[in-house]
């Protein structure tokens, strides 16, 4: 079995009656005050248990204790690069645990290790990064909560062949990046990795090429390609798998050969390591699980995604900010649909654009059904009529923020086209506006297709109250597996996957 699939914590344990002193919990950190950060949960443990010893049973250590000894002693396989303090002394209190005259203080010094290092490696490999850094990271979604306590409770609670089942406090990406990270790996140290030639056209099914070749040996090493017939002739199989290839790093799916193709099957497998690593740190940060309704964006990604619980529902085609105007990583709640709304010109648009083009065109606000409603310091306050030119489209999607962000609908449909979709000011235009509000309104039967046809093509801006609130989330992820299971990679268009490694590194 491989360590990094071993389960962490005790076996089934029903001791209730061996007891100690809670001052004990004092004393032990005394001795081992590295581990004092943990103070808060080990009492709060222990308190749930009346003091009770959770680690030993009538015959002695329970079974799962060298499990969580194999994990503290194999942090690689979270990929952290440090060892738990004292995690030597763990290992030989064990060995002392498990010889026949133990000691009652061996015994009680044993039982708080065991569940101190339990929080140590929930801290690290669960949690992730303090707050305070993904904070610095512009990442303000906010951080999960987890009682680490209960899970373990939950775990003690659980016969031995039970416990492979429980749901690890750590969303499922982090385990689907894992099973990756590993196969990458692999390849890595097998050195798979080649450079495949360039080419100076594309290469089409029917073609033939020593270049398909190498094609061939990468996708199969990937995993798109199942057969590897070793030709230079580009087959059926190989359009498959090309395509397999483009759908999973977010290129145009055209089963076509070109040099754009070929750069992002030239990313070394290193390089893929370190955003598989990046990445599995983000997702430690994000909830468990939700059991409600609620939409993802992904930056990277451009798209939208609506979920039930871990199922999804639907996708679709987003715009996000230029690199200039970033996309703002947070969550809130979404509360109001705005049926063919104004559109407030933001201040920074009206200085260094607005103003700029009624100086060249007397007659600008006039051509885009804009108007003036007002001065603020000299600065002319603009908003643009709802209308099919409207720069919001049809409808508007708000939940209240303070990076005044929302989702919104477009006149500008060809920009979804593009497989790279950052051109707006921050904030999100949404590929399929009348579904997302059909969605929101699936439980208002007042609300038909018709009506909401007519309220998007009024004319007049109609906000509505949503009557049950619609968490988002948004956030960036430049590695994620699919709900086919497939790895997908996508561009750092913000640049923050580096910034991200350079503080994994210091700390």
């Amino acid at each position: 079995m491989n360590e990094s699939n071993k389960s962490i914590a005790g076996n089934f344990s029903s001791q209730t009656k061996s007891k100690f002193d809670s001052l004990e919990i004092g004393i032990f950190l005394n001795q081992f005050p590295k581990l004092k950060k943990y103070e808060k949960n080990i009492n709060t443990f222990y308190s749930r248990r009346n003091m009770a010893f959770a680690w030993f049973d009538k015959e002695g250590l329970i079974e799962h204790t060298s499990n969580l000894n194999d994990r503290v002693r194999n942090l690689k396989y979270d990929v952290v690069n440090k060892e738990l303090a004292y995690a030597q002394a763990l290992d030989s209190l064990i060995y002392e645990g498990n010889l026949e005259n133990l000691s009652d203080a061996t015994m009680l010094k044993l039982e708080l290790m065991l569940t101190a290092q339990y929080f140590a490696f929930a801290d690290i490999v669960w949690e992730g990064m303090d707050a305070n850094v993904s904070k610095k990271l512009d990442w303000n979604v906010p951080r999960k909560r987890v009682s680490y306590e209960e899970f373990l409770e939950s775990i003690l609670k659980t016969a031995p062949e039970e416990i492979k089942d429980i749901e690890r406090p750590v969303n499922r990406q982090y385990g689907l990046l894992k099973k990756f990270l590993q196969n990458y790996s692999e390849l890595d140290e097998k050195g798979k990795w080649f450079e495949i030639k360039s080419i100076k056209k594309s290469l089409k099914p029917g073609d033939s090429s020593d270049v398909i070749v190498q094609v061939k040996q990468r996708l199969n090493d990937l995993g798109d390609l199942k057969m590897n017939n070793a030709e230079g002739k580009y087959d059926t199989d190989l359009e498959k798998a090309v395509m397999s290839f483009q759908l999973r790093h977010g290129l145009k799916e055209d089963g076509i050969i070109g040099k754009t193709t070929i750069v992002e099957m030239n990313v070394p497998f290193k390089q893929r390591i370190k955003q598989l690593i990046i990445n599995m740190e983000r997702s430690r940060w994000v909830p468990v699980s939700l059991n409600s309704y609620y939409l993802v964006v992904n930056i990277p990604e451009f798209k939208l995604h609506v979920n039930s619980g871990d199922k999804l529902l639907w996708s679709c085609n987003i715009v996000v900010g230029k690199p200039v105007h970033k996309t703002a990583i947070f969550s809130g709640e979404l509360k109001y649909i705005v049926f063919s709304p104004y559109w407030n010109v933001p201040k920074s648009i009206v200085i260094n654009e607005v103003l700029k083009d009624m100086r060249r065109d007397g007659n600008y606000l006039e051509k885009h059904d804009m108007e003036i409603t007002g001065y603020r310091d000299g600065i002319p306050e603009i908003r643009q009529k709802p209308g099919p030119n409207n720069s919001l489209g049809l409808v508007k999607f708000l939940f209240p923020n303070s990076y005044n962000m929302y989702l919104h609908d477009t006149p500008a449909k060809s920009l979804f086209n593009e497989t790279s979709r950052a051109f707006s000011h921050g904030c999100m235009r949404i590929q399929e506006p009348f579904k997302l509000a059909q969605f929101l309104l699936r439980n208002d039967s007042s609300w038909t297709d018709e009506k909401i046809n007519a309220a998007m093509d009024a004319g007049r801006e109609r906000s509505i109250t949503l009557n049950e609130r619609v968490p988002v989330f948004i956030v960036y992820f430049t590695a994620f597996v699919d709900r086919d299971g497939k790895i997908n990679f996508r561009k750092d268009i913000y640049n923050r996957d580096d910034r991200l490694a350079e503080m994994m590194l210091k700390n």
